[in-house]
């Protein structure tokens, strides 16, 4: 608690003065052992807390990733958006891939209409969840399942354990060994309010946030605490989600701001970040600057949708 309120005291300093926030630089690169070679995981961790986009970069071969059966080994370089991003225990970064259908290269879109959420560590870690949208009756029930099995021809994937296996949500959790992995940011964001879960302002000022959208600037928020529910065991580890708003209402004589949310992926916080059994589900939140939050829960195994009302703290920001 002492860290978060040290956060929400505190803006996080900007970037460097006179650099060219819209500019992607790379704050961590790992090789294909997953060693670091450039940048570093507190430069990466920095770069989140103050907002940034993050982009994720691997290299491959084709007949090593996506058909060992093609006489083609030509790399190719794939670079993803990963737009819902996490920081953990305020040092652990994962982010992702909010808006993926499955993609089968290099002629289309896979077999079944789905949800791809990826989702990336800092140390390479990898992990698939799919919400699938084809509306396929379910043959199996929540629970450990056999890790996927890979190709003998493809050593560089490593399985680590597998969830729902026949379920409308099946997930897992492994590396693939890419050539290099490059995690870019763009530190394009300005924190002008934090306040805590009953909207009492700790830093910054409703009215910038107003002010600055009303210029038409981008907004993204940082919510605090949001997948602690997901915890059944223990106390969850302090996080918070960040993700950019796509419409915004300012009530003027109330100075109220209520923001909507472009989706989300709630994901258990740990160290590193896992998918696991009811560990994850996905929807929109509704914002508010009183610390209301209202997060519209798709449930992964049947589709159904809920709204649950939750107090949050949050930091504002504007591109």
């Amino acid at each position: 608690m002492a860290t978060l309120e040290r956060r929400l005291d505190q803006a996080p300093q900007p970037a460097s003065e006179g650099a060219n926030v819209n500019d992607w630089t790379c704050a961590l690169g790992l090789d294909s052992e997953r060693r670091v070679v450039q940048g570093s995981s507190d430069q990466l961790a920095d770069a989140i807390r103050r907002g940034a986009d993050l982009r994720i970069g691997t290299q491959f071969r084709h007949n090593e990733h996506i058909d060992v059966t093609s006489d083609s080994d030509e790399m190719v370089n794939e670079v993803a958006e990963f737009a819902v991003t996490y920081l953990v225990d305020d040092r652990w970064t994962a982010g992702v891939m909010s808006l993926r259908q499955p993609v089968e290269l290099p002629t289309g879109f896979g077999p079944r209409p789905s949800m791809s959420y990826f989702l990336y560590n800092e140390d390479g870690g990898q992990a698939i969840a799919r919400l699938h949208l084809d509306g396929q009756p379910a043959v199996g029930e929540p629970g450990a399942s056999e890790p996927s099995e890979a190709s003998p021809d493809m050593p560089k994937y490593h399985a680590q354990d597998g969830w729902d296996s026949g379920t409308n949500a099946p997930s897992h959790n492994f590396v693939y060994d890419f050539e290099s992995f490059s995690y870019f940011v763009c530190d394009r964001w300005q924190q002008v309010l934090a306040h805590n879960a009953a909207g009492e302002v700790q830093s910054g000022s409703i009215e910038a946030l107003a002010e600055a959208f009303g210029e038409g600037r981008a907004v993204k928020v940082g919510v605090s605490g949001l997948c602690a529910d997901l915890h059944e065991d223990h106390d969850a580890l302090a996080h918070e989600l960040f993700v950019e708003i796509g419409s915004g209402y300012y009530y003027t004589a109330q100075s109220l701001f209520i923001a909507g949310s472009h989706p989300i992926v709630r994901v258990r916080p740990d160290v590193p970040m896992k998918y696991q059994s009811r560990g994850w589900d996905a929807g929109w939140l509704v914002l508010r600057t009183d610390g209301v939050v209202v997060y519209r829960r798709c449930d992964p195994y049947s589709l159904a949708f809920e709204d649950r009302t939750l107090s949050c703290s949050i930091r504002w920001f504007v591109a």
